[in-house]
């Protein structure tokens, strides 16, 4: 199987240490992509649900890939979340292409795209939120057992795939995150500080879709989960493509790195890791309530 040659990817909400993580099909993924830029926005690993009781081999080979990325060139951009927080002490660690942070500016083809996880504006506090957290993850683990149960017996009688735990999983965003007002907060700050893009994730809802205030318009992404919808963002062809993995289309096997690298792409891709000054980082977790 030949790689896609993309300039960024952007996943988040993988969950590693989870029963509901699809870690294998998340490996099989970056395996069948070539990308300048790999950003994990968030909740890659689970650290509010991590148990050295659960820690299966799909997992591992996931963060393995992602080694494998780096050691074939691509730059790689951790950006913590809420279930990974514990890695925000170190916050801007920078090794070779990997670097560790809260919250990335970049610019592409002259567009400012702003990349942070989306937490912050998810105002249930810190102890709700764990709670919540963890009776999710467990519960969607066996919603998605079922599921795959109650699949079988619907296409013995020719019926079409249901997503029960979809479907539950959209009531509890209604319910616990009002997801209108986490769009409209983001998209409406981002317009504010200039930016052309904003891309989160959090919210495990893929979305691609562009919002305008009397202030201005902004593209919003979000680039989804690797649980339920199993979605990315990808930049190829100047423009954000909204990806949703197809099993009966991908394959597991390695794919050969002794290939060349591609030298057909020729945006500019540059980092703004700073871009926001001291004052305007105050600001930004003042009013989204981190302060």
């Amino acid at each position: 199987m030949s790689q896609r040659r993309i300039e960024i990817a952007v996943v988040s909400d993988l969950h590693l240490g989870t029963y509901a993580s699809r870690a294998r099909e998340f490996t099989a993924y970056l395996k069948s992509i070539d990308p300048r830029v790999l950003i994990l926005n968030g909740d890659i690993i689970d650290g509010w649900q991590f148990s050295k009781r659960y820690f299966p081999p799909d997992h591992i080979s996931a963060i393995k890939e992602v080694f494998n990325k780096l050691s074939s060139g691509t730059r790689v951009i951790y950006i913590t979340g809420n279930h990974d927080d514990c890695m925000r002490r170190y916050s801007d660690l920078e090794l070779g292409s990997f670097l560790l942070t809260d919250k990335v500016v970049i610019e592409v083809n002259g567009k400012k795209v702003w990349i942070f996880h989306g937490d912050v504006f998810d105002h249930t506090t810190t102890r709700q939120a764990k709670f919540w957290g963890k009776l999710g993850s467990n519960g969607y683990a066996v919603l998605l057992g079922f599921n795959k149960c109650m699949n079988v017996v619907s296409q013995l009688f020719g019926r079409e795939k249901l997503s029960l735990s979809r479907k539950i999983m959209d009531q509890f965003n209604k319910r616990i995150i009002n997801i209108d007002a986490f769009e409209t907060k983001i998209a409406e700050l981002a317009i504010e500080k200039k930016f052309d893009t904003v891309i989160c994730g959090h919210i495990h809802q893929p979305q691609k879709k562009e919002v305008i205030t009397a202030k201005g318009k902004v593209n919003y992404l979000n680039s989804g989960d690797w649980m339920e919808h199993m979605t990315a963002l990808e930049y190829y062809d100047n423009q954000w493509q909204l990806y949703t993995y197809n099993e009966k289309e991908m394959k597991t096997e390695r794919t050969p790195r002794d290939k060349p690298r591609a030298t057909v792409l020729t945006n500019e891709i540059a980092f703004y890791l700073h871009a926001l000054s001291d004052k305007d980082n105050e600001n930004f977790l003042r009013r989204s309530g981190y302060r």
